[in-house]
C-alpha cells in the first residue's frame, strides 16, 4: 500500500467523519512534500502529520473537511496517528523533533508570524539527531529562519530544500 492510500484507507475506517471529508480519488494531490528531505521509512508518518497540519492551516491534499468541528478533529487525529507511525519506525528523538515543530507551527500561525516552511524543511532533514534545538530558538525569539533554511540545506541539499519550500508555499499561501 503506498503513503496516499494508507493515510486515505486508514482515516476512512477509523470514522465515518474522516471518509466523508475525502476528495474523491481524481482531485487529490499526491504531491510529498517534506519527506524527500527524509528517510523514505519516515514518509508515512512525516506526511501523515503535514497532512494534519494542511487540514489546519492550508490545502490539504487528500481531504475537503466542510465543517469547523471537523477540521480541527480530523488535523488533531492525522497528528496522533502521524506520531504513531513514526514512533514505530524512529527514535524517541525523532517523536520529540516532530512535537517541538507542531508546536512551534502553531505558534507561528497564531502570531501570524512566517517560518513554518523553514520548520519543516530543517525537521525533516534532521528527523531525530538533536540538532534544532537552537535554529527553533532562533526562529522562535527572533524571528529569524536563517539557521533553520541552513540546517535543512546542509543535510537534504539546496535544490531539494527548494522544491519542498515551494511546495509548501502553493499549499499553504
Amino acid at each position: 500500500m503506498g503513503i496516499w492510500q494508507a493515510i486515505a484507507e486508514e482515516a476512512a475506517a477509523e470514522s465515518q467523519l474522516w471518509a466523508d471529508s475525502l476528495l474523491p480519488s481524481h482531485e487529490r494531490e499526491l504531491v510529498a512534500v517534506f519527506s524527500p528531505l527524509a528517510s523514505p521509512r519516515l514518509a508515512l508518518g512525516l506526511e501523515t502529520i503535514y497532512e494534519g497540519y494542511l487540514v489546519h492551516y492550508g490545502r490539504p491534499r487528500l481531504f475537503a473537511p466542510t465543517e469547523r468541528n471537523t477540521v480541527l478533529l480530523l488535523g488533531d487525529y492525522l497528528y496522533a496517528h502521524g506520531l504513531v507511525r513514526l514512533a514505530a519506525s524512529a527514535s524517541a528523538a525523532a517523536v520529540a523533533d516532530l512535537g517541538e515543530l507542531i508546536s512551534l507551527c502553531a505558534q507561528l500561525r497564531a502570531e501570524n508570524r512566517p517560518g513554518d516552511g523553514a520548520a519543516w524543511a530543517a525537521t525533516a532533514a534532521l528527523l531525530g539527531r538533536g540538532a534544532l534545538a537552537d535554529a527553533r530558538d532562533a526562529l522562535r525569539v527572533r524571528a529569524d529562519a536563517t539557521p533553520l533554511l541552513e540546517l535543512a540545506r546542509d543535510a537534504a541539499g539546496a535544490a531539494p530544500v527548494e522544491r519542498a519550500l515551494g511546495a509548501h508555499a502553493r499549499r499553504v499561501g
